[in-house]
């Protein structure tokens, strides 16, 4: 059966809809407001063979803010509930990805803890309308409402419109596979007996 989420967030700032499919085909119909974040989020769903609908109405007119880092909590609680009780995942996933001069790590643990540690350096303001400081906030936010440990490190610099692109693939990837099943895993991958 395929694990699917549906989550819905209203606020002031942003009002969003999400329909997640982790065991997907790498299907998204996604409409942020933001084209370059669009293309990103394109990316990470073909990438990871992810299904996403995704629609947000954010208040742009202020700036990106609200609407990349509501996105992100929106996610990660999508990936949260559409993993369920990680009863036979692998839990831990990493993809080291290039994408021309750039070389990108991104590792992951569905541990149920949150922390991010984010080491990448942009000498732009902005790729497209995307604020590149926004890139940070995304992921803190997914990481901490997924309840996942997630580390991201640009290995080789070089164009901030190809480590952004990086980041999310290789994000994609070690989702992917960290949300994986394995058939020797029984219940649940550690010896607490949860996560």
């Amino acid at each position: 059966m395929s694990r699917n989420a549906s989550v819905n967030r209203k606020t002031k700032e942003t009002d969003i809809s999400m329909k997640l499919n982790i065991d997907g085909a790498g299907k998204s119909n996604i409409q942020t407001g933001i084209g370059f974040f669009d293309h990103m989020l394109e990316g990470f769903t073909k990438h990871g063979f992810f299904d996403m609908d995704l629609h947000i109405n954010g208040d742009l007119q202020v700036d990106g803010h609200h609407t990349v880092e509501d996105c992100g909590i929106v996610l990660g609680q999508a990936i949260k509930e559409a993993i369920g009780d990680k009863a036979g995942i692998c839990r831990y996933g990493y993809f080291i990805l290039p994408m021309d001069e750039v070389l990108v790590l991104c590792a992951v643990d569905l541990c149920g803890r949150p922390y991010l540690s984010f080491d990448a350096e942009f000498t732009v303001e902005r790729v497209g309308e995307l604020e590149t400081e926004l890139i940070k906030e995304f992921f803190y936010a997914v990481s901490y409402s997924a309840g996942m440990n997630l580390h991201i490190k640009v290995l080789t610099p070089g164009n901030n419109h190809h480590m952004i692109e990086a980041m999310f693939k290789a994000f994609a990837k070690a989702l992917d596979r960290a949300t994986g099943k394995d058939p020797r895993i029984e219940d649940v991958l550690s010896t607490k007996g949860s996560l």
